[in-house]
């Protein structure tokens, strides 16, 4: 599955067995086509995993998606796994006091269950 380019470049591309990959912003713009995307991606049992290595630029609602495909994963009892979280959203979501909803590690990764 390859997302559509949202304008901005942004999109979704599936790569099977669950994993999928960002690449582009992650802004007010692009948002509503990823999430759908997202949605679509998580229709099927198992774990899931998304890169958010290709990401360009996040803002807040960047975080928004990334805890909305939480919820729906969540809302499903499938496993989504993030992959590489960028610093910005790192760092919005620690103003955000979000942080705990984003687990990371020390080499650069996020997860969820």
């Amino acid at each position: 599955m390859r997302g559509p380019d949202n304008g901005g470049g942004a999109r979704l591309i599936a790569s099977g067995d669950g994993r999928a990959r960002v690449e582009g912003a992650l802004d007010f713009d692009t948002v509503p086509s990823l999430l759908k995307a997202g949605d679509l991606l998580l229709r099927g049992p198992g774990a899931f995993q998304i890169d958010l290595g290709g990401v360009a630029a996040a803002n807040s609602a960047g975080l928004a998606l990334v805890l909305e495909w939480l919820d729906i994963a969540h809302s499903r009892q499938l496993s989504l796994h993030f992959l590489n979280l960028p610093d910005s959203l790192r760092r919005i979501a620690a103003f955000s006091n979000l942080e705990a909803l984003l687990p990371c590690d020390a080499g650069g990764e996020s997860a969820s269950t």
